[in-house]
């Protein structure tokens, strides 16, 4: 067969299901084969960018690769912010690109540029499809090795003159195989630690928000009543109604959560990523006792220096150190964790019954959208001010249903990750949280949302600026750069799109608002005045934090 029609019943053989983009002239090939299959819906975008975080979210979601297309030249570099965010934020992707001629790569040639060695810093691999008979192999390579941990994004590029060639090769068929596990005696050693601690602590990174991750982790937590902290990206590993939730880390200043932190004399990091939270934030003294169990060894860091290592399969290991730690007595002393609890509780629903006007507070924002929401709902944070106090206020019953991105935390992401979840989950509500500068930068995708109906909640909020960068500079030097900038009408906007649009500036109303906005159906954007005064008081509070015992 053709070697393009080859390409996509090789995607077919790995059950990949959707391909988003924007082709282009040196993959016509490819797309008239990819037509022709039942199997792989193609979904046309706006821009590059926007096809990629819609990828990104599906493989956050389902933890299988989705893939997004370019051309070649600027088709590809469009690509590149969303595959960099998709490989640093642990998302399995395959990237599809096409590429000039062999015959002429040699040379000075209309738009090309080596796609391979650019793709490289932000790929697990990236590869040039140079023989036809190869793409099998290609093909099987690049899944599998976008889905093993940590997955990440694969590049693959097919040059137009290769896609015309016959091949008579079959595709591969995909064996999944089960990771290994580390060896009993190091598990036992792990529960000795544990049972003699007395304040031990668990940190759950991003690899603990897979389902039998996170389903052994609450298996643990029951047995033995450590209190879990999340990173960003680790948020709903445990239920936060369990009283073991302590919430999230990782503001950069110190918590609430930070007390519980510092008073444990054992530190268990479970699927622990240093891309989001560095260990010199919270082992400034490189003196903590560290237990680092993840489907990696740890990364080496003068701060972060564990006693001893759990590498494998992060669920069959959770289930293996459960083992052993049946029947045991602990004598823990949780009162620190006990303590953090109840006043982040209290935090949390300072501000849930606002009456402001004009403005809305952040934290009212986010207690109406998490008593609006079911357990299992969607939540996407873009990267902003509003991402900060998300990390802080919004907390999930159920892994994966709060994907922020904290990696590589590029801003755009959301919009176009609320189309990518919506395929994914058409029955949940899907809610994009945004401030006005990111959702500019993919506002594009307004229309994609259009004609594929999808079931998506786009929340803005406007303050008229880059307000996370102003927050740091007046933290830093007092004062900011010059950083506001103008909005359009956000109604006639949402009209121009098809969309419905809703401006909420009394906080009264927002939560009935939430309520009525969540039984619509198609796109919908509500816009919020934000009340960013809240950003420079949640600074000196953070700055001033007492622990509570």
């Amino acid at each position: 067969m053709q070697a393009s029609d080859l390409l996509v019943k090789c995607l077919e053989e790995e059950g990949i299901e959707y391909i988003f983009g924007v082709p282009g002239e040196e993959n016509a090939d490819f797309m008239m084969s990819l037509e022709k299959s039942d199997k792989i819906q193609f979904i046309l975008t706006r821009h590059e960018q926007g096809a990629a975080f819609m990828a990104e979210a599906y493989g956050r979601l389902t933890g299988n690769p989705a893939a997004c297309l370019g051309t070649l030249g600027p088709g590809a570099t469009n690509l590149i912010t969303g595959v960099a965010d998709s490989n640093m934020d642990r998302a399995p992707m395959l990237v599809i690109t096409g590429q000039g001629a062999t015959t002429r790569l040699h040379k000075e040639s209309h738009q090309a540029m080596n796609v391979v060695e650019m793709f490289k810093p932000v790929t697990k691999w990236a590869v040039s499809i140079s023989h036809q008979d190869n793409i099998p192999e290609i093909t099987r390579k690049a899944v599998r090795l976008a889905r093993t941990e940590k997955p990440g994004a694969v590049l693959i590029e097919l040059p137009e003159n290769i896609a015309h060639l016959q091949s008579d090769k079959k595709p591969i068929k995909p064996v999944r195989f089960r990771r290994s596990v580390p060896e009993l005696d190091s598990v036992k050693k792990v529960a000795a630690q544990i049972a003699q601690a007395k304040r031990p602590i668990i940190v759950a990174g991003n690899g603990c928000i897979r389902k039998r991750a996170s389903a052994s982790l609450r298996n643990l937590c029951e047995l033995t009543g450590i209190g879990v902290i999340s990173t960003f990206m680790g948020k709903g590993a445990v239920d936060l109604d369990s009283q073991q939730c302590l919430f999230t880390i990782g503001l950069g200043a110190k918590d609430l959560t930070a007390c519980a932190l510092d008073a444990s004399d054992l530190i268990i990091m479970l699927g622990y990523d240093m891309v989001e939270y560095h260990p010199h934030l919270w082992n400034e003294n490189a003196d903590k006792n560290i237990v680092h169990i993840d489907f990696l060894p740890a990364e080496i860091d003068e701060y972060y220096n564990p006693q001893i290592e759990l590498v494998g399969d992060l669920a069959n290991t959770l289930d293996l150190l459960i083992e052993q730690l049946q029947g045991k007595d602990f004598g823990f002393d949780f009162s620190q964790q006990q303590a953090v609890r109840r006043d982040m509780l209290a935090e949390l629903s300072e501000h849930k019954n606002d009456t402001t006007e004009g403005k809305i507070k952040p934290q009212k924002c986010l207690w109406d959208l998490r008593q609006a929401l079911d357990a299992n709902d969607i939540l996407l944070s873009d990267v902003g001010a509003h991402k900060m106090w998300i990390a802080r206020h919004y907390h999930c019953h159920q892994p994966n249903t709060c994907l922020i991105p904290n990696g590589f935390c590029s801003m755009g992401f959301a919009l176009p990750g609320a189309i990518g979840a919506s395929l994914v989950y058409p029955d949940r509500n899907i809610v994009a949280i945004c401030g006005d500068g990111g959702f500019m930068m993919n506002v594009q995708e307004m229309e994609t949302a259009r004609r594929l109906n999808s079931n998506i909640l786009v929340i803005v909020w406007e303050d008229g600026g880059y307000g996370l960068i102003e927050w740091k500079q007046d933290t830093e030097f007092g004062r900011h750069t010059q950083l506001d900038f103008g909005n359009p009408d956000w109604m006639q906007l949402a009209k121009a799109f098809g969309w419905q649009g809703y401006f909420v500036k009394n906080s009264a109303n927002l939560a009935d608002t939430l309520k009525q906005v969540l039984t619509e159906q198609g796109p919908r954007l509500v816009v919020l005045p934000i009340d960013y005064a809240e950003n420079p008081k949640l600074t000196a509070k953070l700055g001033k934090i007492v622990c509570p015992i």
